[in-house]
C-alpha cells in the first residue's frame, strides 16, 4: 500500500507542477504568504543561533521553496532536498544550480542529517482510506525520525477545521493523536503548535 500511495502522490504533484509551475500552487498551497507561515512554524526546530552550522533535510521539498526561505537566515547550513517527484527535483536543480545544495528523488540516497522538516506531505490523501493514510503517515514519521539526529518537524491539516470548508480528498488529523504518538515513539521533547491562523498544526520533535 505504501508504494501505491507514493506513486499516486508523485503523479499528483507532478501534474500540479505541470499546470502551475514553480509557484505555491504548483505544490498545492493557496499563496506564498501561507507557505511562508508554515515554514515559520517548522523551522522553529532549527538552532536559534543564526551562525550555527548544521544540516537540514526538507522531506517533500517540492520546487525548493524552503531553501529560498532559509538560505539568508542560516548562511552556514547544509541544505538537502528530497521529493518523490523527479520532475520537482529537476526544477530544484535548475533553480539552485549555483548553490551548495543537494537534491534527491530516491529515498535510498539520503543520509542522516541533523534536522528534518516536512511541509504539507500528509494533507492530500486522494481516494485512499483514512485508515490507510494514517498508517502511511506513521510509517513515514518513522523514516523521518531515522534520518534526523537532532530533531524533526512536520505539519498536518487539523480535525478542528471548520466543517463547511473540509474537503473529502484531504486528511484532517487529530492533533492529540499525533502528539501522543511522537511522545511515545520518538522523544520526550515534543511541541504541538496550533496557535497560528491556518487550518493545520505543526509538531516539533527534539531528540
Amino acid at each position: 500500500m505504501s508504494d501505491n500511495i507514493k506513486n499516486t502522490v508523485s503523479s499528483y504533484y507532478t501534474n500540479k507542477l505541470k499546470v502551475f509551475g514553480t509557484t505555491p500552487q504548483g505544490v498545492d498551497w493557496n499563496s506564498a504568504e501561507s507557505q511562508s507561515m508554515r515554514f515559520e512554524q517548522l523551522v522553529k526546530i532549527l538552532p536559534h543561533d543564526k551562525t550555527a552550522s548544521f544540516s537540514v533535510l526538507d522531506y517533500g521539498c517540492g520546487y525548493g521553496a524552503m531553501y529560498s526561505f532559509l538560505q539568508h537566515q542560516y548562511p552556514n547550513m547544509k541544505f538537502i532536498g528530497f521529493d518523490i517527484s523527479e520532475e520537482m527535483i529537476n526544477e530544484c536543480k535548475k533553480l539552485y544550480s549555483g548553490s551548495a545544495t543537494q537534491w534527491y528523488h530516491q529515498e535510498k540516497d539520503i543520509r542522516q542529517v541533523d534536522y528534518v522538516a516536512a511541509s504539507g506531505i500528509f494533507n492530500v490523501r486522494m481516494d485512499f482510506s483514512k485508515e490507510d493514510w494514517l498508517a502511511y503517515i506513521l510509517k513515514t514519521l518513522h523514516t523521518i525520525d531515522s534520518l534526523a539526529s537532532k530533531g524533526f518537524s512536520f505539519n498536518v491539516l487539523t480535525a478542528y477545521s471548520d466543517k463547511a470548508y473540509m474537503k473529502e480528498n484531504l486528511f484532517y488529523a487529530e492533533p492529540a493523536v499525533l502528539f501522543d504518538y511522537c511522545k511515545t515513539n520518538f522523544s520526550k521533547y515534543v511541541a504541538l503548535l496550533h496557535d497560528y491562523p491556518l487550518y493545520e498544526f505543526s509538531i516539533l520533535v527534539k531528540k
